[in-house]
């Protein structure tokens, strides 16, 4: 499958076919709910899209999961090596990702300044652990989510101007983001951050100490229900307004962005049928619903690359 996406995509160098395969073993590896919705991409599509997600995951890696030991002068040194190698630019034969996300960013033509401040914000993670307001977190998603929707709209194409739909693409990261905020509070907990707006969460009575009783005592307080509730319907917002920007999306890529939309705004549901039991259970949309949702957008990705190649 892996060859038949390569050569679609016009990768014949094997060198870049090697980088290209790591960055999808990754996305494999990492990102079940998005490498399946990948899959509805033609295939030429889909090993930029492993590219641009390899590279997310290893400044992430750098972050959260690469040597737990290492301290955050360490982890910020090694952030900054990356950024470094990044924007001095040539081939990167050497590391796999970097050579596969340079040769995507030149393919499409994807801007610079959206990488710089996906690492900025990637920064910001080394030292705060909380944001007071909404216009704090929208500016530290601006570089963790929003950006990523961007990076991908000149792969996924457009129909009309780009610009158009870019609020669209930059809205449908940011609700991606909030979804796995509000699932994966507890986790975050335990690296002492708190991805929510301290002034709303304070409207409901809610602070650190007590979200930290929540997750000791794997309990979620009424207060913090009610909080998280709230929160819940500003993502509700967010997936609605993002949603009408799938019909500016070439119509080839549409079945893959519905999917993922579709599939993360489950999760929602997950957490709110569990009455906001996140200190205790994660919210995961089953296997069978994964299947089902990406089975009948399977079809309709085929039926249009179909009649588009018999147009």
């Amino acid at each position: 499958m892996i060859r038949t996406e390569l050569d679609a995509a016009g990768i014949d160098d094997p060198r870049l076919r090697t980088a290209y395969r790591r960055c999808r073993k990754i996305a494999a590896e990492h990102g079940r709910t998005y490498f399946l919705a990948t899959r509805l991409l033609a295939p030429d599509q889909r090993p930029a899209v492993h590219a641009l997600y390899a590279f997310a995951r290893h400044a992430d890696d750098i972050l959260d999961e690469l040597n737990p030991s290492l301290d955050v002068d360490d982890r910020a040194d090694r952030l900054q090596e990356l950024s470094d190698r990044f924007f001095a630019g040539g081939a990167h034969f050497d590391e796999p990702v970097l050579a596969a996300v340079h040769h995507t960013i030149s393919r499409y033509c994807i801007a610079g300044d959206l990488f710089e401040d996906f690492l900025t914000s990637m920064r910001m993670d080394l030292t705060v652990t909380d944001y007071p307001d909404r216009i704090a977190l929208n500016r530290y998603m601006r570089g963790s989510a929003e950006v990523i929707g961007l990076q991908m709209l000149p792969v996924l194409g457009t129909v009309g101007d780009t610009e158009e739909a870019a609020p669209y693409a930059a809205a449908l990261g940011r609700a991606f983001q909030l979804t796995n905020f509000l699932r994966d509070i507890d986790e975050d907990l335990l690296r002492n951050r708190i991805y929510l707006p301290a002034d709303e969460l304070a409207a409901y009575g809610v602070d650190r100490e007590l979200l930290m009783w929540c997750h000791t005592h794997r309990r979620t307080d009424a207060r913090v229900r009610n909080a998280l509730a709230a929160q819940h319907e500003t993502v509700r917002e967010i997936y609605r307004f993002a949603a009408d920007g799938i019909s500016l999306l070439a119509p080839r890529s549409r079945p893959c962005v519905a999917t993922a939309l579709t599939l993360y705004s489950e999760i929602l549901d997950c957490i709110e049928s569990s009455d906001f039991s996140v200190f205790s259970q994660r919210a995961t949309v089953g296997t069978t619903r994964r299947l089902q949702v990406a089975g009948g957008a399977l079809f309709r990705s085929w039926r249009v690359r179909r009649q588009a190649g018999a147009a």
